[in-house]
């Protein structure tokens, strides 16, 4: 990770000095340039203007409401094993003399039946029963058929007085992080993050990590909470961490000819250019060219681009609705160049050798699930 930040450090350096690239200020006037592709290495960059209808796609692409009918099955399907270190609690009814000893009057989890480290209890008559791994039904019909040599018809129930073989990690900024028990009632992601007191102040919500059997799931919580995508809900079982992350790496970078220069930390709405804009202090009115706003992302997908570049017009105040309809993601480039667009070509060209090595590290840390 220290790479990839020294790279963006590069990429920075190389943007900011775009004025020496391109020498001299450069105030707009009264064209409407784009970004010229008929040089061959700008072919590995997609430009695509900021306009109505590119808001309108970027809308459909979000995640809407998503049932999650595995889930259900799961909860309906669950049922609490015993593990070692439980205490099961055994009632015998009409029979007080197996259920309590007497004369004793401690609660249910110091009298009740532990199960030791070999997976048994001990229960008077019956002796030494296997009982981790198995159900309270399974173990009260286990119960119930070795009684029947000494008692006649026996009323057994079994249930689990202390829940404490299996539990499920809650980490990172969760206001109350810790062990949570897992118990006879089915724990969901989102009854953790409620016994976990919710989450901090910096969580970031979108990249929930959940690691199960040494494999982790990325999950979302933004998509659950505002989408309503069930499908990023799931049933934790024994040994499952749940881990969610600082904000710290939720930024975006706004560079050139903007009054403050800045890294802008995404808040838990997320973050529209507009706002990444105002954050910095807005753009510099007398050099900045308002054809010349340009938003730098890189591109994930296998299909020979780089990097998409998004250009804002901003020749009037209407621009800036769609600025603040367009939603930027983690780790865009914001730019305003001072240089009429004819020439932003020459410091695509400059950037590209950083940007092709943002896109390959990129895709690196994707195949490493990191």
């Amino acid at each position: 990770m220290n790479i990839y930040k020294k790279l963006l450090a590069a990429t920075s350096l190389v943007v900011l000095s775009g004025c020496t690239l391109v020498p001299g200020s450069h105030v707009s006037g009264p064209y409407s340039e784009t970004v010229d592709l008929s040089e061959p290495e700008l072919e590995q960059v997609e430009i695509q203007m900021i306009t109505p209808a590119l808001i309108r796609t970027h809308a459909l692409d979000q995640v809407h409401s998503v049932l999650n009918p595995q889930l259900d099955a799961d909860i309906a399907a669950y049922d609490y094993v015993v593990g070692k270190g439980d205490v099961l609690n055994v009632t015998v009814w009409d029979h007080p003399e197996l259920t309590i000893p007497a004369g004793s009057f401690r609660s249910a989890q110091d009298a009740g039946n532990w199960v030791h480290n070999d997976g048994t209890i001990f229960y008077p008559y019956v002796g030494k029963v296997s009982v981790a791994g198995l159900t309270v039904t399974e173990i009260r019909e286990i119960l119930s058929q070795r009684l029947e040599k000494y008692i006649e018809k026996p009323q057994v129930d079994v249930s689990v007085a202390a829940f404490r073989s299996q539990r499920v990690y809650m980490t990172g900024e969760v206001n109350t992080p810790g062990q949570l028990p897992v118990t006879n009632v089915p724990l969901t992601l989102l009854d953790a993050l409620n016994l976990s007191q919710g989450l901090a102040e910096h969580a970031d919500w979108e990249n929930v990590t959940l690691t199960r059997n040494g494999e982790a799931r990325l999950l979302s919580l933004r998509n659950l909470y505002e989408n309503g995508d069930i499908s990023q809900n799931m049933l934790l079982k024994h040994n499952d961490v749940v881990h969610v992350p600082r904000n710290d790496g939720m930024r975006v970078f706004v560079m050139g000819e903007v009054a403050d220069a800045t890294a802008v930390t995404f808040n838990r709405n997320g973050m529209t250019l507009a706002e990444a804009l105002t954050e910095a202090g807005g753009i510099n009115e007398g050099q900045a060219d308002a054809n010349g706003i340009f938003v730098l992302r890189l591109n994930r997908e296998d299909d020979g681009r780089l990097a998409d570049i998004y250009q804002l017009h901003a020749k009037d105040a209407s621009a800036f609705i769609l600025a603040d309809q367009f939603v930027l993601e983690p780790r865009d480039v914001v730019y305003v160049t001072a240089a009429p667009v004819a020439r932003w070509n020459r410091i695509i060209q400059q950037l590209l050798p950083t940007v092709q090595g943002l896109y390959w590290l990129g895709r690196s840390y994707d195949d490493l699930d990191i």
